[in-house]
Protein backbone atom coordinates (compact mmCIF):
# COMPACT_ATOMS: atom_id res chain seq x y z
CA UNK A 1 0.00 0.00 0.00
CA UNK A 2 1.48 3.34 -1.10
CA UNK A 3 2.25 5.94 1.56
CA UNK A 4 1.98 9.65 0.85
CA UNK A 5 3.44 12.65 2.67
CA UNK A 6 0.17 13.32 4.51
CA UNK A 7 0.16 9.74 5.81
CA UNK A 8 3.72 9.97 7.11
CA UNK A 9 4.08 13.26 8.99
CA UNK A 10 2.09 12.93 12.19
CA UNK A 11 3.17 9.31 12.91
CA UNK A 12 6.76 10.37 12.12
CA UNK A 13 6.63 13.12 14.74
CA UNK A 14 5.46 10.60 17.34
CA UNK A 15 8.29 8.24 16.34
CA UNK A 16 10.89 11.02 16.65
CA UNK A 17 9.60 12.16 20.04
CA UNK A 18 9.71 8.62 21.36
CA UNK A 19 13.25 8.18 20.03
CA UNK A 20 14.80 11.56 20.93
CA UNK A 21 12.80 12.79 23.92
CA UNK A 22 12.53 16.57 24.17
CA UNK A 23 12.15 17.94 20.64
CA UNK A 24 10.42 20.68 18.73
CA UNK A 25 9.17 20.10 15.22
CA UNK A 26 9.11 22.86 12.59
CA UNK A 27 7.76 22.28 9.10
CA UNK A 28 8.39 23.67 5.63
CA UNK A 29 11.40 25.90 6.30
CA UNK A 30 13.16 27.73 3.47
CA UNK A 31 16.84 26.79 3.16
CA UNK A 32 18.75 28.23 0.21
CA UNK A 33 16.86 27.26 -2.93
CA UNK A 34 15.09 24.37 -1.22
CA UNK A 35 12.51 23.88 1.49
CA UNK A 36 13.14 21.56 4.42
CA UNK A 37 10.14 19.32 4.98
CA UNK A 38 10.85 19.04 8.70
CA UNK A 39 13.34 20.58 11.12
CA UNK A 40 13.75 18.79 14.44
CA UNK A 41 15.20 20.85 17.28
CA UNK A 42 16.93 19.03 20.15
CA UNK A 43 18.93 20.59 22.94
CA UNK A 44 22.22 19.58 21.31
CA UNK A 45 21.55 19.82 17.57
CA UNK A 46 19.30 20.65 14.63
CA UNK A 47 18.16 17.84 12.35
CA UNK A 48 16.94 18.37 8.81
CA UNK A 49 14.44 15.76 7.59
CA UNK A 50 13.49 15.22 3.96
CA UNK A 51 10.45 13.05 3.28
CA UNK A 52 10.38 11.00 0.08
CA UNK A 53 7.03 9.28 -0.03
CA UNK A 54 6.13 6.57 -2.49
CA UNK A 55 4.75 9.31 -4.75
CA UNK A 56 8.04 11.28 -4.86
CA UNK A 57 11.04 11.03 -7.19
CA UNK A 58 14.73 11.81 -6.77
CA UNK A 59 14.60 14.67 -9.31
CA UNK A 60 15.43 17.46 -6.82
CA UNK A 61 17.22 15.43 -4.17
CA UNK A 62 20.78 16.35 -5.18
CA UNK A 63 20.19 20.09 -4.77
CA UNK A 64 18.13 19.49 -1.62
CA UNK A 65 20.97 17.53 -0.03
CA UNK A 66 23.37 20.42 -0.68
CA UNK A 67 21.04 22.91 1.00
CA UNK A 68 20.23 20.69 3.98
CA UNK A 69 23.93 20.09 4.55
CA UNK A 70 24.65 23.81 4.86
CA UNK A 71 22.09 24.38 7.64
CA UNK A 72 21.76 21.34 9.90
CA UNK A 73 24.01 19.33 12.21
CA UNK A 74 22.44 16.03 11.18
CA UNK A 75 20.14 15.03 8.34
CA UNK A 76 17.64 12.25 7.73
CA UNK A 77 15.73 11.08 4.71
CA UNK A 78 12.44 9.31 5.41
CA UNK A 79 11.47 6.98 2.56
CA UNK A 80 8.55 4.83 1.57
CA UNK A 81 9.16 1.19 0.73
CA UNK A 82 9.45 1.93 -3.01
CA UNK A 83 12.67 3.92 -2.32
CA UNK A 84 14.21 1.84 0.46
CA UNK A 85 16.36 -0.36 -1.78
CA UNK A 86 18.10 2.49 -3.64
CA UNK A 87 18.04 5.57 -1.41
CA UNK A 88 21.66 5.03 -0.25
CA UNK A 89 22.82 5.68 -3.83
CA UNK A 90 21.35 9.21 -3.71
CA UNK A 91 22.49 10.63 -0.37
CA UNK A 92 25.84 11.13 1.42
CA UNK A 93 27.14 8.51 3.81
CA UNK A 94 26.50 10.76 6.83
CA UNK A 95 22.76 11.04 6.21
CA UNK A 96 20.48 8.86 8.30
CA UNK A 97 17.71 6.77 6.71
CA UNK A 98 14.29 6.04 8.18
CA UNK A 99 12.02 3.69 6.26
CA UNK A 100 8.24 3.76 6.56
CA UNK A 101 5.59 1.25 5.58
CA UNK A 102 2.21 -0.08 6.60
CA UNK A 103 2.40 -2.99 9.05
CA UNK A 104 -0.83 -4.56 10.30
CA UNK A 105 -2.78 -1.51 9.18
CA UNK A 106 -0.57 1.04 10.95
CA UNK A 107 2.31 3.25 9.80
CA UNK A 108 5.59 1.73 11.01
CA UNK A 109 9.07 3.29 11.03
CA UNK A 110 12.48 1.66 11.06
CA UNK A 111 15.86 3.34 11.62
CA UNK A 112 17.75 1.81 8.71
CA UNK A 113 20.82 4.00 9.24
CA UNK A 114 21.68 6.46 12.01
CA UNK A 115 22.96 9.88 10.88
CA UNK A 116 26.54 10.96 11.46
CA UNK A 117 27.71 14.53 12.12
CA UNK A 118 27.31 16.56 8.96
CA UNK A 119 30.79 17.81 7.88
CA UNK A 120 29.39 20.60 5.69
CA UNK A 121 27.27 22.53 8.17
CA UNK A 122 27.90 26.29 7.97
CA UNK A 123 27.40 28.07 11.29
CA UNK A 124 26.55 31.33 9.52
CA UNK A 125 23.76 29.60 7.63
CA UNK A 126 22.51 27.91 10.80
CA UNK A 127 22.43 31.18 12.73
CA UNK A 128 20.47 32.79 9.89
CA UNK A 129 17.54 30.63 11.02
CA UNK A 130 17.14 32.89 14.05
CA UNK A 131 15.11 36.09 14.05
CA UNK A 132 16.93 39.30 14.88
CA UNK A 133 15.38 39.55 18.39
CA UNK A 134 16.55 35.98 19.07
CA UNK A 135 20.10 36.90 18.10
CA UNK A 136 19.81 39.96 20.35
CA UNK A 137 18.88 37.72 23.28
CA UNK A 138 21.96 35.56 22.68
CA UNK A 139 24.06 38.75 22.62
CA UNK A 140 22.53 39.77 25.94
CA UNK A 141 23.16 36.35 27.51
CA UNK A 142 26.83 36.64 26.56
CA UNK A 143 27.29 40.29 27.60
CA UNK A 144 28.02 41.35 24.03
CA UNK A 145 27.64 44.83 22.54
CA UNK A 146 24.22 45.28 20.95
CA UNK A 147 25.35 46.36 17.44
CA UNK A 148 21.86 47.77 16.91
CA UNK A 149 22.78 49.61 13.69
CA UNK A 150 24.43 46.55 12.16
CA UNK A 151 23.02 43.88 9.86
CA UNK A 152 21.89 40.46 11.00
CA UNK A 153 24.86 38.89 9.17
CA UNK A 154 27.29 41.21 11.00
CA UNK A 155 25.78 40.30 14.36
CA UNK A 156 25.93 36.58 13.56
CA UNK A 157 29.62 36.91 12.71
CA UNK A 158 30.35 38.64 16.02
CA UNK A 159 28.43 35.97 17.94
CA UNK A 160 30.49 33.25 16.26
CA UNK A 161 33.69 35.01 17.26
CA UNK A 162 32.54 35.43 20.87
CA UNK A 163 30.47 32.43 21.95
CA UNK A 164 31.93 28.90 22.10
CA UNK A 165 30.09 26.59 19.70
CA UNK A 166 28.92 24.15 22.37
CA UNK A 167 27.28 26.93 24.38
CA UNK A 168 25.96 28.61 21.24
CA UNK A 169 24.21 25.42 20.16
CA UNK A 170 22.41 25.18 23.50
CA UNK A 171 21.36 28.82 23.29
CA UNK A 172 20.27 28.55 19.65
CA UNK A 173 18.15 25.48 20.42
CA UNK A 174 16.60 27.22 23.43
CA UNK A 175 15.59 30.19 21.26
CA UNK A 176 13.87 27.80 18.84
CA UNK A 177 12.17 25.90 21.67
CA UNK A 178 10.78 29.19 22.98
CA UNK A 179 9.83 30.68 19.59
CA UNK A 180 6.17 31.72 19.42
CA UNK A 181 4.92 31.95 15.84
CA UNK A 182 1.70 33.59 16.98
CA UNK A 183 3.82 36.52 18.20
CA UNK A 184 6.21 36.79 15.26
CA UNK A 185 5.00 40.16 13.93
CA UNK A 186 4.66 41.69 17.38
CA UNK A 187 8.10 40.43 18.46
CA UNK A 188 9.92 41.81 15.43
CA UNK A 189 7.98 45.09 15.37
CA UNK A 190 8.64 45.59 19.07
CA UNK A 191 12.36 45.03 18.54
CA UNK A 192 12.44 47.54 15.68
CA UNK A 193 10.36 50.07 17.64
CA UNK A 194 12.71 49.94 20.63
CA UNK A 195 15.72 50.43 18.35
CA UNK A 196 14.14 53.43 16.59
CA UNK A 197 13.37 55.10 19.91
CA UNK A 198 16.93 54.68 21.15
CA UNK A 199 18.36 55.99 17.86
CA UNK A 200 16.23 59.15 18.15
CA UNK A 201 17.38 59.69 21.72
CA UNK A 202 21.02 59.44 20.66
CA UNK A 203 20.49 62.01 17.90
CA UNK A 204 19.06 64.54 20.39
CA UNK A 205 22.26 64.38 22.37
CA UNK A 206 24.39 65.49 19.44
CA UNK A 207 25.27 69.18 19.04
Amino acid sequence: MALYDKDIREPLFDFLEERFGKIRIMEEKRIGKSRADVVMVTEQALYGIEIKSDADTYARLKSQVKDYDEYYDFNFVVVGSSHAAHIQEHIPAWWGIITVEYVDGAVDFYMLRKPRKNPNMDWKKKLSILWRPELAHIQELNNMPRYKDKSKAFVAEKILLTVPEERLQLELSEELFERDYSQIAETIQGYRRRNRVKKKKRRKCWP
